[in-house]
């Protein structure tokens, strides 16, 4: 089996989750694991599926212009501006796809820790007993949840991420605050190695894949679905 590593592109944010859903919707070609490492066209913050639009405009910077849009993901609101962002898509029936949720999540972030801690960050997973009392529910890097990375020396929160199953798989978003990681990181280096520790963990053997060829009609349908203000606003 191969873990398929499609090409790296950069989009706006709604167009950036249309993609994602899509790879679990629509991907073409035999069931196979797939990861995509991606970039923003403009500064961008997400927001969990779930999650009410008072509360997450609240939070959001009182200046500067920036995307926002609702992911099909759970988890907390994520700021883009300077982060590692990738997706990770696992077929139905495979091995990590059946695991329930704490285990699949656990088992992407040990994979994406251990390839922190070969760029020299301390990089563990955290075990909180409860969460931090200043800490703002909702909101992805002020607090870390069980099985997040976090830095292993003060404890800032370096890594979390948000997961949807359906009948297709396994979607699984993630991303990396790149000041909580350090200065120091290599992120092409940290790339190659945290797709290789996946693909272990996958018991796959990484092969870069062509973008596939999506209908452009629903590409561009489910862009304008997550564009929308019904869409953004609809809790």
């Amino acid at each position: 089996m191969n873990l398929e590593i499609l090409p790296e592109r950069t989009a706006g944010a709604a167009e950036n989750m249309a993609i994602d859903f899509l790879l679990l919707q629509r991907y073409p070609g035999a069931a196979a694991p797939r990861f995509r490492h991606y970039g923003w066209r403009r500064p961008a913050f997400t927001f969990g599926y779930a999650q009410k639009i008072a509360f997450v405009r609240a939070q959001l910077p009182a200046e500067g212009a920036f995307d926002l849009c609702r992911r099909p993901t759970g988890g907390g609101i994520v700021d883009h501006r300077d982060d590692w962002t990738y997706a990770l898509v696992i077929p139905r029936g495979h091995p990590l796809e059946e695991l329930r949720a704490a285990q699949s999540y656990r088992a992407v972030h040990e994979a994406l820790a251990a390839a922190l801690r070969a760029q020299g960050v301390p990089a563990v997973l955290s075990e909180p007993q409860e969460a931090a009392e200043t800490a703002a529910a909702g909101v992805c890097f002020e607090r870390a949840e069980i099985a997040d990375v976090v830095h292993d020396g003060h404890g800032a929160k370096i890594a979390g991420a948000a997961q949807k199953r359906n009948k297709h798989g396994l979607l699984f978003q993630g991303s990396i605050a790149k000041a909580a990681a350090g200065a120091t990181v290599d992120w092409d280096g940290f790339g190659e190695a945290f797709v290789a520790r996946l693909a272990a963990r996958l018991d796959a053997a990484p092969q870069p894949t062509p973008w596939p060829e999506f209908n452009d009609a629903e590409v561009e349908g489910l862009t304008e679905q997550y564009s929308a203000i019904e869409w953004i606003e609809q809790r």
